[in-house]
């Protein structure tokens, strides 16, 4: 799982931070809404957890410019705002739970758990980045209307991908993912799966991009990588 983590108090950030890679989860954390918008739209994660009071704006109106271009990923409001109408607010914004400061950390992780729990049986049976198109439930992936022989490792990766295009997904995720399917993988496996789709998308419309160091997005052959 991979967290951003917006949260101006360097003390809560270094401790959730401590917490959560102690969990095995993977953090990334900014402390502005700038560099929010860099990490969201750069990188893929699972979850959001927003601070409201920042130093460059207001938390609860970058969750309102932010929530139409990403619908499914959870959002979790963590503030000292604690009357109704803010917690009202908070939810009719977009976010999916509200927290008040001072809390329980444990409260918080298991909060956390509750929401990728929802999301993992809400997520989306049929995924569409221009001619591809995945259906989880038959284990089909057709281009162009023409289906191609994958894998179940294979599928999986390309769903992990499809699920977060044009965003970037780093290696480590693909690997957790197939590891919390019971998959025995190596630290060589994301490679190894990407090169195996790069070969049966070929030069089609749709192309697996390399991010050196990082990861893997996918992207329409007619556009420039976001």
């Amino acid at each position: 799982m991979q967290i951003l983590l917006v949260e101006d108090d360097p003390e809560i950030r270094r401790e959730l931070m401590l917490r959560w890679q102690s969990l095995g989860w993977g953090v990334t954390a900014c402390e502005t809404l700038s560099a929010a918008d860099q990490h969201a739209g750069r990188l893929a994660h699972d979850l959001v957890v927003l601070d409201l009071q920042l130093p460059d704006g207001d938390g609860l109106a970058w969750l309102q410019r932010w929530r139409p271009r990403d619908p499914g990923t959870p959002v979790l409001i963590l503030t000292a705002r604690d009357r109704v109408a803010d917690r009202v607010s908070g939810l009719q914004a977009g976010a999916d739970d509200y927290l008040v400061k001072p809390f329980a950390v444990t409260e918080l992780d298991a909060r956390i758990e509750a929401l990728m729990r929802r999301a993992s049986r809400d997520r989306d049976a049929r995924l569409q980045f221009g001619p591809l198109l995945w259906l989880r439930d038959e284990g089909r992936l057709l281009l162009n209307g023409s289906e191609l022989d994958l894998h179940p490792r294979e599928f999986e990766v390309l769903g992990l991908l499809l699920r977060r295009a044009p965003r970037l997904v780093p290696k480590r995720i693909i690997i957790d993912a197939l590891a919390e399917k019971n998959i025995e993988v190596g630290d060589s496996a994301a490679e190894v799966y990407v090169s195996r789709l790069r070969r049966k998308l070929g030069q089609g419309p749709v192309q697996i991009d390399t991010v050196r160091g990082f990861g893997y997005r996918l992207v329409l052959a007619d556009q420039p990588p976001p």
